[in-house]
């Protein structure tokens, strides 16, 4: 009896069935390129969350150092409340620099926030990348006396 072989069925290297093991293949080439891409999502993903905390922490500087009494301990203040905030986003010193002129009443208090931010770095790409955020906020006449 003879049997009829049909598509379905192998017969050997160079005939119906030549692409038996192409699905490993694929996954051998695309596996590699599907991690990296979540790699680089990730990595992304740490910049936009470094810049969200970033902008906070520009903010928080800002409004500690508006209810201080005298301009040292503004300074003083805010760069505490980045450092603060910033503890576990930056891979550096954070950086807190007053860009508004003077310390008078009914005027703002503004700061200006950076550091370097891990992002790329988590993929091995020594690439700094140093995010920066400012905030003002208004000098209260009525502010801390003490």
């Amino acid at each position: 009896m003879r049997r009829h072989l049909s598509q379905d069925e192998g017969v050997g290297v160079g005939g119906v069935g030549g692409d038996r093991g192409l699905s490993t293949v694929e996954v051998v080439i695309l596996a590699p390129v599907m991690i990296l891409f979540i790699l680089v999502l990730v990595a992304f993903g740490q910049l936009v969350s470094g810049r969200g905390a970033l902008d906070g922490a520009a903010r928080d500087a800002a409004r500690a150092g508006s209810i201080q009494k005298d301009h040292a301990r503004a300074m003083t203040e805010a760069r505490q409340a980045a450092e603060a905030n910033l503890a576990d986003i930056c891979s550096g010193p954070v950086n807190v620099v007053q860009t508004s002129q003077g310390f008078e009443p009914d005027t703002l208090f503004t700061v200006e926030v950076s550091c370097e931010v891990r992002g790329l770095a988590t993929l091995g790409l020594n690439i700094p990348t140093t995010l920066s955020a400012s905030f003002s906020s208004p000098l209260d006449p009525y502010r801390r006396t003490a």
